[in-house]
Order: C-alpha cells, then structure tokens, then sequence
C-alpha cells in the first residue's frame, strides 16, 4: 500500500468513527427538566386554624368570587397562614369576641408576590371588567394604581396582614358564588349585596369605593358601631387599621417588616411548623 493510500485509509476510518459516536450520542435521550422546589414559609409562619380552630374563614382569592373573577395565582388551598405572633393576637381578640356572641371571619391572610403580580397584570388589561358590577361600579378601571386600589407590592406579603371582618353567631352560612350571576354593588343596601354572613360594615369585602375608608362620615349608626367594634377588638391586641380599608389590619411590630415573600398559600408551605 502506498504512503497516500494509507493516508486516505485513515482518514476514511477516522471520519467513520466519528459519525458512529455522534449517532450515539443523538441515541441518548434528553435528561428530563428538574422543576425548581416550591419555596416553604420560614419557621415563624403557622395555619391560623393551628392557633384558634374557632376563627371563621371564607379564603376568596381560592374562588372566583373575586374583583378579577377568577382564583388568584398562588392560592392552592383555602387556608390562612400568618407570622405567629399575628395569629396568636388574632386568638386573643377571638376569644374576647366569643364572650360578646361574636366571631372573627378571614377572608385574606399572607398573600404571595405571584397573587399581586396576577392583581397588576390584570388592573392592566383595560377590556376585563367582568366583575365591575360589583367590586368597582364607579371607579374607571384605568384609575386603579392611580386612586390605590392596586400596587405592585402588598404588605399581605410579610405575613402580619390579614383581612377579616366580624359575624354574629350562631354563624349563618355563606351560599357559593355562582360564576355569571348578576352582580349588585359592594356599597349597596345591606339586603342587596353579596349574602357572606358579616355584620353590616357599610360596604362588602374588597369593595374599590371611598365609602371602605374606616371613617367616611357617610357610614353613620350600626354600620359605624360594627367597624368601631371590628377595629376596637383588634387594636387592643397590636394591629393597625389601613384607614382606605376597614378590612384590613397589620399586627405590629411586624416579625418581616421588609420582605415580601412569595411561596404558596398550602398546608405543605407550613408543614411541620
């Protein structure tokens, strides 16, 4: 065999091993995607039901009973979790509560980052109005960052926030929200709004309208006295009424004053706590 017939060889046998390695590297299937663990609750979380079992809840952002009309982003399980200092207030104004014939009810506790980004992407989207009816009859949807009825952060997300209101026992209960049923507005008369078994405070929950401030003058006699007795009960044990919202209340001092967390509302993110 000649010098270049042997070289030729070679490199015909060099050529043929590397098309036998690359075929046997396109044999070997892709290796699956890992999904990044779901972030959990630092140890200072607990399920408010782990506290006080006696504590009503009707958690909304699981349904689609909502001012967006759909289950908010984040919310795997109608459960309510908090720092563990808020709930144990919470337990000590329930039980002054009982003794009255009253009960705490929660509708919103620790609220993810991803609910509040779902909260802007929709404020954002000006076509969706389907619950307008209800939740924001007179405010234009385009004014909603403006006027501060949706942010891009929530104190919801340091987990001493919790939105709640008071029920006169013995409880009635509250009927399901029927996706597409005609909608009254949240500041109408007591008998015409959504039926949830509160007190009469004025307006229904999450309701985008001046008539939520805590103190609007317009809300006058037992109205009045249901959101002083709500806002009496709760500042007694440390929390902090937001003045837009007669809702909403923070428990000070706050265990996370600053940071915004973002793990699902489930039991697993409290397991074992």
């Amino acid at each position: 065999m000649t010098g270049l017939a042997a070289g030729l060889r070679t490199l015909a046998v060099t050529a043929a091993a590397g098309l036998l390695a690359l075929a046997g590297t396109a044999a070997v299937p892709a290796s699956p995607a890992v999904a990044a663990p779901e972030p959990k609750a630092p140890r200072e979380f607990v399920a408010l039901d782990s506290v006080d079992r006696t504590i009503l809840r009707e958690m909304r952002y699981t349904t689609a009973h909502t001012f967006m009309g759909e289950p908010v982003d984040g919310y795997r399980q109608p459960v309510c979790l908090l720092t563990r200092p808020a709930a144990e207030a919470l337990h000590r104004a329930q039980v002054r509560l009982l003794a009255r014939g009253y009960a705490l009810k929660v509708y919103d506790c620790y609220r993810p980052q991803r609910a509040v980004d779902h909260f802007v992407r929709w404020a954002r989207d000006l076509a969706d109005e389907r619950m307008k009816g209800e939740f924001y009859p007179l405010v234009a949807k385009e004014r909603l960052f403006a006027d501060g009825y949706i942010a891009e952060r929530s104190g919801h997300s340091r987990g001493s926030t919790v939105d709640l209101t008071l029920v006169r026992l013995p409880a009635a209960r509250t009927r399901a929200y029927v996706p597409g049923e005609p909608l009254a507005p949240c500041f109408g008369p007591y008998e015409e709004r959504f039926p949830d078994s509160s007190l009469d405070m004025g307006t229904g929950y999450d309701c985008f309208d001046t008539l939520s401030h805590t103190e609007d003058p317009r809300i006058t006699g037992e109205q009045r006295a249901n959101r002083q007795m709500l806002k009496g009960a709760l500042e007694a044990e440390g929390f902090v009424n937001l003045p837009e919202e007669w809702w909403h209340f923070t428990f000070r001092p706050e265990p996370f004053p600053s940071t915004y967390f973002d793990f699902p509302v489930a039991r697993r993110s409290v397991a074992g706590h």
